[in-house]
């Protein structure tokens, strides 16, 4: 059975500084999925991007949204990864984290 995971990631950056990272992050994402078994499409509107991984005919689809002091992500994730929807949880939130840390 599907499942949807909601997380959101705490941030000190301002709104414009953490889309930038982010969309930094979605661009080396994406070259890494070029020509390879995983296709990555993704779309920024304002500070809103719409996101969808496919791979061996699954599909993982996503929002992001930039607020002023967090990002709110909702994964949908397909049957066979719901099993281990805790552990990519875990996982976003710990890379989030560091993504979107004041340096």
């Amino acid at each position: 059975m599907a499942e949807t995971i909601k997380i959101d990631i705490p941030h000190k950056l301002t709104r414009d500084a953490a889309r930038v990272r982010l969309q930094e992050s979605f661009a080396k994402m994406r070259d890494k999925a070029v020509g390879g078994m995983v296709k990555f499409e993704d779309v920024w509107t304002g500070d809103r991007l719409d996101f969808r991984a496919r791979m061996l005919g699954q599909s993982v689809v996503g929002r992001l949204d930039v607020l002023d002091d967090s990002v709110h992500v909702e994964l949908d994730l397909p049957g066979f990864l719901a099993a281990i929807a805790n552990k990519v949880k875990g996982r976003l939130a710990r890379e989030g984290q560091v993504l979107l840390e004041k340096k």
